[in-house]
């Protein structure tokens, strides 16, 4: 096992990882605003496991990322590999609650049967136009020119749908040169606009006042609890690290506002 993170800021170093130029990117990106690490206990920080038989096991290695900062509460990106095939970003960015601002959510998932992408800047209340329309306005014409140019991801369920906003770049992408064409030339722009936007919007981000924030925190937590309970990967995680340990790690971790 590595035993060279010893903070959540401290640089992802999984070998082969696919998705490390957007982790990298958001790192570069986020150093002007001075992070500071985010508490995150040791047995998170990298967890190692294995599957597959017995004669031929294949490697799995979990890293979590992470960084504070005074507008920020909590950004953390959990980064997995397991074996050749499988390769995760998991990157959430949550504001304090002291400022009317979305959710920056990026899932990047490689699977053996192809590549899922992600993106948004996602609402903590999507009925609330005083806290969605200025990001929406900017976000659409991100959104359109992008999406436009990438397969369609499929249907997304229908409760879940109060926690996306109208820019969601949601696409399956094929393995292979044609995917990574597509990952190159169109998910690596779009990631960097969507990126610069929520900079942007961070920037000239003016605290509100209490009774807000607390309105703003309800729908934080809400949208925390539901991702919780609803996470994709616990059942792969729980394959590779055991049923407590992903609980905990899903729970207090990954969506710790709860």
């Amino acid at each position: 096992m590595q035993e060279n993170r010893f903070n959540s800021l401290d640089p992802i170093l999984i070998p082969e990882w696919r998705w490390s130029y957007f982790l990298n990117t958001t790192a570069q990106a986020f150093s002007i605003f001075k992070p500071r690490p985010y508490p995150i206990e040791n047995k998170y920080l990298i967890r190692e496991s294995s599957f597959g038989s017995s004669f031929n096991p294949e490697k799995v290695l979990l890293e979590t990322w992470g960084f504070q900062t005074n507008k920020i509460r909590q950004a953390r990106c959990a980064c997995l590999k397991a074996g050749k095939m499988i390769s995760v970003m998991n990157l959430v960015i949550s504001p304090s609650n002291s400022y009317d601002l979305p959710f920056f959510g990026a899932d990047f998932v490689t699977l053996p049967n192809g590549h899922l992408i992600a993106l948004d800047l996602q609402p903590a209340m999507k009925n609330d136009s005083v806290h969605t329309q200025y990001v929406w306005n900017k976000l659409k014409p991100i959104h359109a020119k992008w999406q436009s140019l990438l397969p369609k991801g499929g249907n997304v369920p229908e409760e879940a749908l109060e926690y996306f906003s109208p820019g969601f770049l949601w696409s399956r992408i094929p393995l292979g040169d044609e995917g990574d064409q597509l990952i190159n030339k169109i998910i690596k722009p779009a990631f960097n606009e969507y990126l610069k936007l929520y900079l942007n919007i961070l920037i000239d981000a003016r605290e509100v006042k209490n009774e807000r924030s607390l309105i703003i925190l309800d729908g934080q937590r809400k949208y925390m609890h539901y991702r919780a309970k609803k996470d994709p990967a616990r059942g792969m995680l729980t394959g590779f690290f055991g049923n407590e340990w992903t609980e905990n790690y899903i729970n207090y971790i990954l969506f710790d506002l709860q």
